[in-house]
């Protein structure tokens, strides 16, 4: 949620990674035949009947939803054993690929301190360790460390941890933690540690979205989800006090969920109730135990927008139909009922998508995006001057950090692209110079003058150019027969940045070529391109990276039979879409956690985030909404024709894509099918939507996906 402090800064610097050191393993050099591996175990076809606007649709597998039900449980036992036998003759393969990997991670390694209330905080992780450790020093960052949070110790005994984040109470001595150990996004409990003693208190919420600490240091704000995992209720509790904690807020519109935080002076709760298009917030003073909320501004369809206290005036970024990209305008601390009162700071532009904000004292830090390049532009308050931060590079992503002082001058970023490591850079707001922190460390070796990296505009069956960003090794002939690996999310407007990630340089090292696609669902070229990608325009993001496909052929840099393709959970759905409308356009297709089951997800209120998203997909109880959702849904339309081979990942855990999607998906292509390449499933039963949580044993779920993208495709090794 944006404009919202985050006290606690946990991030690892230290990154999950790949790397291109040579070991003695033994690699094999191409697909071993079909007679080697023994035949999958065929899920049962049980029918289950569903009428919806006049249509009648069978499910055979329908019954693979019941995590309860034996027969699933050994279903998906029966498929992770027939991956392992499939893949079996990899396993050096991906003993090397691991060693790749972790060898590109700095195992020892420490994020860059920020200053917070007093204290400098940190994480660091250790040489074979998991888990991240939480840590701060007192006034100087040669003080004494003291440990908050150790992950590791955390998880001990334990197949799967999660930290959710934390926050410090304003009086430095106590600490409120998220944290679950079944490795699902949604599910957290809320804990509390006194600093002093590192006492855990009794004070536990069982189920939890969100907290903040009031000013007394003792007053818990905290949302919970229902069961449906959408966070509707807020309460106060108070610590050490005993009954039952007071209900403060309660969002009834299924479509909406409540977030709390405070602003960057800490003087102030904001409540936000949000769906997608809209947004209403609610205020508390904390300085006033007797003080009732106070709505800033009643809920409009369509409407969005965030708010920034400052010392005598609120900062609010606004979306309408009018200005998509937003814009940034000030209204008094009294009197902002009055609309009349706001003022344009930073007025719309059509050009420049507006992405964050973050206030300070004197300055206002923007994250903006031009022509589908992120920027940082800072505004002077006293005098309305700006300036920006800009690169020269082609392909970059550039996003702000840590930056919890109100009263701060400077400003931190992260930069990094293709083929450049992550590095953390400090910004003087006052003189304009940048001082680079830290550059990611990466072990094993790296060179970026070694890669070619490339922006490149594929274009769309409308017309439309969608932008892809490339990168290779040097030195490769762009003949049309390099393997390459094509990914893309493309919904949510979430953004497929072209960040470095090390991972993938065990393939580009072997002569692929790694592309991404920033097509129509994200936000990349602006708000008008996330809302070209969704609902009644969903099947713009599908035939987009149809041409990006097609782009990366027509040039050169691959072939249908060379090119394998990635994306996860909503990027899955996007995966199972373009398999059904070109299986002749790709040789490889992972789909981790796939949103594949599209009509009976959505038809299914009682699932996590399923009404929320009617705003995303539409409302399959609406006809029109159903009808043109069933022409993409990919479960609902297999058929009986080639496939390219399929890699499917699911968590028995998962609270957002639930692990039958991927599972009926599997069982159904099987059944229709009419070629023999293979169709694995691989469930995660220990975990959720992220896969494993260890950053080693993640690791280890990187090589696989790379070593079945190697066999499949048939890459001929050193």
């Amino acid at each position: 949620m944006k404009s919202i402090k985050i006290i606690l800064h946990c991030l690892i610097t230290a990154s999950i990674a790949l790397s291109c050191s040579k070991t003695q393993t033994e690699e094999m050099s191409k697909p071993s035949s079909e007679a080697d591996f023994t035949k999958p175990a065929l899920a049962a076809k049980i029918p289950s009947k569903f009428k919806n606007h006049g249509y009648e649709r069978i499910d055979n597998y329908f019954w693979l939803k019941d995590k309860k039900n034996p027969e699933t449980i050994k279903f998906l036992k029966a498929e992770n054993a027939y991956c392992d036998t499939v893949m079996a003759n990899t396993k050096a393969l991906q003993t090397r690929l691991y060693n790749e990997m972790k060898g590109r991670i700095k195992e020892e390694d420490q994020s860059v301190p920020a200053l917070d209330n007093g204290y400098y905080y940190y994480s660091r992780t250790e040489t074979g360790k998991q888990y991240s450790i939480s840590c701060r020093k007192k006034g100087s960052v040669s003080a004494k460390e003291e440990i908050l949070m150790d992950g590791n110790k955390m998880a001990e005994g334990k197949s799967a941890y999660m930290y959710g984040g934390g926050s410090i109470s304003p009086d430095n001595n106590l600490m409120g933690y998220l944290s679950n150990y079944t490795g699902s996004y949604a599910e957290y409990s809320l804990n509390f540690k006194n600093l002093e003693t590192g006492e855990i208190l009794k004070d536990a919420i069982p189920l939890c979205s969100g907290f903040e600490i009031g000013k007394d240091s003792k007053t818990i704000y905290y949302t919970v989800p229902n069961k449906a995992l959408r966070s509707y209720r807020l309460f106060k509790h108070v610590l050490g006090a005993k009954g039952k904690d007071e209900l403060l807020l309660e969002e009834k519109d299924e479509m909406f969920n409540l977030y709390v935080g405070k602003g960057k002076t800490g003087e102030m709760l904001v409540v936000y109730s949000g769906s997608f298009t809209t947004t209403e917030i609610q205020t508390l003073d904390l300085n006033d135990s007797a003080a009732k909320f106070k709505l800033f501004r009643k809920r409009e369809k369509d409407v969005e927008y965030s708010i920034d206290p400052h010392n005598d005036r609120f900062y609010i970024t606004y979306k309408d139909n009018a200005n998509k990209n937003s814009k940034i305008m000030e209204a008094p601390l009294k009197g902002y009922e009055d609309k009349a009162t706001w003022k344009d700071v930073v007025p719309h532009d059509p050009k420049v998508k507006i992405e964050g904000l973050e206030v300070f004292e004197k300055y206002l830090a923007l994250s903006v995006r031009t022509n589908g390049l992120r920027e940082i532009r800072i505004i002077n308050i006293a005098d309305k001057k700006s300036k920006t931060v800009s690169f020269p590079e082609p392909v970059y992503n550039v996003s702000k950090g840590f930056n919890p002082e109100y009263n701060g001058n400077t400003v931190r970023y992260t930069y990094q692209s293709l083929n450049r490591p992550r590095s953390v850079y400090e910004y003087d707001m006052t003189t304009g110079a940048s001082v680079k922190l830290k550059e990611q460390e990466i072990p094993s070796g790296f060179k970026a003058e070694n890669y070619e990296v490339k922006r490149i505009f594929a274009t769309a069956k409308d017309g439309t150019k969608v932008p892809m960003a490339i990168v290779y090794k040097k030195g490769i002939e762009l003949n049309g027969k390099n393997p390459a690996l094509l990914y893309s999310y493309g919904s949510y407007g979430s953004n497929t940045e072209p960040n470095f990630d090390a991972n993938v340089f065990s393939l580009i090292d072997r002569g692929f070529v790694y592309a991404i696609a920033q097509i129509r669902g994200g936000s990349e070229m602006g708000e008008e391109w996330y809302e070209q990608g969704k609902l009644q325009n969903k099947m713009n993001t599908f035939t987009d990276f149809i041409a990006c496909a097609e782009e990366l052929i027509a040039n050169k840099y691959t072939a249908a039979d060379k090119l394998a393709i990635n994306g996860g959970s909503a990027g899955g759905l996007l995966m199972g879409v373009v398999t059904n409308l070109r299986p002749d356009l790709f040789k490889v297709v992972v789909a981790e956690v796939p949103f594949v089951d599209v009509i009976n997800t959505m038809l299914d209120s009682s699932l996590p985030l399923t009404t929320q998203e009617y705003e995303q997909w539409g409302n399959p109880n609406v006809k029109a909404d159903y009808d043109y959702m069933m022409t993409y849904s990919p479960y609902d339309n297999l058929k009986a024709i080639n496939y390219p081979n399929i890699l499917a990942t699911g968590g028995l855990n998962d609270s957002q894509v639930g692990f039958h999607e991927p599972a009926k998906w599997v069982a159904k292509i099987r059944e229709l099918k009419t070629d023999k390449n293979i169709v694995l499933l691989r469930t995660n039963m220990e975990s959720g939507h992220g896969g494993a949580t260890g950053r080693f044993e993640y690791l280890k779920e990187e090589a696989f996906r790379a070593a079945f993208i190697m066999q499949r495709i048939g890459v001929k090794l050193d």
